[in-house]
């Protein structure tokens, strides 16, 4: 499979880009460059490689998921620089 100026165009029209004829041959070399790439490693046996989620093993670093209590709406607006009774006051920003 190769890639064509032509599709060059086609992608770069669809990605709304302006790209210089130079620029259209180095791009439909570099993609072809890429997909030769990938024919390549194709042609690899990987039936005895197991699938992996990440290349090196990680822990997860994330918390737990657990429900805590939230604030009272109270709270919430207790350090508000400007609050009625249920929302916060912010500058008006449509006119």
């Amino acid at each position: 499979m190769s890639v064509s100026e032509k599709e060059v165009r086609y992608v770069a029209n669809l990605a709304r880009l302006q790209l210089s004829e130079e620029e259209v041959k180095n791009l439909a070399g570099d993609m072809n460059k890429i997909l030769g790439y990938m024919e390549l490693l194709n042609e690899l046996d990987t039936s005895q490689v197991e699938p992996l989620e990440h290349v090196i093993e990680m822990d997860s670093r994330l918390r737990k998921d657990e429900a805590k209590p939230t604030i009272s709406h109270e709270e919430a607006l207790k350090n508000a620089p400007d609050a009625d009774s249920d929302y916060f006051r912010v500058p008006k920003v449509i006119e």
